[in-house]
């Protein structure tokens, strides 16, 4: 079955890094596009980056432009979000989801993982 498992999250202090992993299983990332997705307490849940499966094309909200890259391995079927210069306002669950291509809109995923809480905090 379908299966997104995302690890990496941590505590982490302000201008430090993570990179966060999406692990799939039951398809092939060859055909899917993933996308990250992050939720703070109280806020919606918004987009963070997308990598498409047929150029790689990559997509960043504003707030992730110049410090998030988003790769894929598809021989390990495994998507990284590098965050670099982190800030305490990226504090939030982060989840990945599959589409059949980037959208915006979270509603047009049809599967996610179950999220990996990410702290900035000194």
């Amino acid at each position: 079955q379908v299966q997104l498992v995302e690890s990496g999250g941590g505590l982490v202090q302000p201008g430090g890094s993570l990179r966060l992993s999406c692990a799939a299983s039951g398809f092939s990332l060859d055909y899917y596009a993933i996308g990250w997705f992050r939720q703070a307490p109280g806020k919606e849940r918004e987009g963070v980056s997308c990598i498409s499966s047929s150029d790689g094309s990559t997509y960043f909200a504003d707030s992730g432009k110049g410090r998030f890259t988003i790769s894929r391995d598809n021989a390990k079927n495994t998507v990284y979000l590098q965050m670099n210069s982190l800030k305490p306002e990226d504090t939030a669950v982060y989840y990945c989801a599959r589409a059949r291509t980037c959208y915006y809109s979270t509603g047009r995923y049809g599967y996610w993982g179950q999220g990996t809480q990410v702290t900035v905090s000194s």
